[in-house]
């Protein structure tokens, strides 16, 4: 009498358990995306640079013109600007504009010298830079390492896999005075991703139903898929900021003083 109720349960239960995990996943897919406050970057690698010891006295003066990209798969997009903000976060140095000089500075000094603004910028040089910073993005090693698994049971399925690229930067330091390559830093990063997924529930469901001879017509069924990875523009800025840590670290051994 037990075993005989128990059974009608067991099959009831599980359809309603796949009935319920479809819903639940239906819901989740169809729901309305939270908006998310903006938040100030809290990285690791820009907490690295904010945490850096300030120098005494007056900073020495560096500019980069342009940040290129080596590798045709990852444009340089906005990796000089990027590599500025690292400058300027790290507190180490005095950075002078020099990308972008027409669209801004040498605007307001025509303005200043024709009489259209007051002050004198028109009148005032540039700030000179002692060293100039020449950034590339040499490296970017796809799928360096990759793996991924399944397993397969009565009709249920499931999989995961992991991957990892390599995306490396070189940075050089050249004396502006002698046009001398100072130094190079050489920086490289593992971006990781993952994903997961599962499928054919209901065909398991539907293999345990049909064992104790019930009716399997309208057993649902469930797919699941989760993805993780890190942005490359992320990871880019993680490689950057790591390498004004370092440069920080090498400038007194090049000759720092102003």
């Amino acid at each position: 009498m037990t075993a005989s109720i128990h059974k009608p349960f067991a099959a009831r239960f599980a359809l309603h358990a796949a009935a319920a995990a479809t819903l639940a996943c239906l819901a989740a897919c169809a729901g309305t995306p939270t908006a998310e406050v903006p938040q100030v970057d809290h990285a690791a690698s820009t907490q690295a640079l904010k945490k850096l010891p300030r120098k005494a006295g007056e900073r020495i003066a560096v500019a980069i013109y342009e940040f290129r990209s080596s590798v045709g798969e990852i444009p340089a997009r906005g990796s000089t600007d990027m590599f500025k903000t690292a400058l300027v976060q790290s507190g180490q140095f005095r950075v002078v504009e020099r990308a972008r000089l027409n669209e801004g500075v040498m605007r307001e000094k025509q303005l200043n010298a024709s009489g259209l603004a007051t002050g004198k910028a028109g009148s005032e040089q540039l700030t000179g830079a002692r060293y100039i910073f020449e950034g590339s993005i040499t490296e970017a090693n796809a799928s360096q390492t990759q793996r991924s698994a399944g397993f397969s049971v009565a009709g249920m399925e499931l999989s995961g896999s992991s991957n990892k690229d390599v995306i490396g930067i070189d940075v050089r330091i050249v004396d502006a005075a002698s046009g001398d390559i100072v130094d190079v830093v050489t920086v490289r990063k593992v971006v990781a991703s993952d994903s997961a997924g599962g499928s054919g529930i209901g065909n398991l469901v539907g293999t345990m139903l049909a064992k104790k001879g019930k009716s399997t017509t309208y057993v649902p069924d469930v797919q699941l898929q989760q993805q993780r990875k890190e942005s490359l523009d992320v990871a880019l800025r993680a490689v950057i900021d790591q390498a004004v840590v370092e440069l920080a670290g090498r400038f007194p051994s090049v000759g720092a003083t102003p």
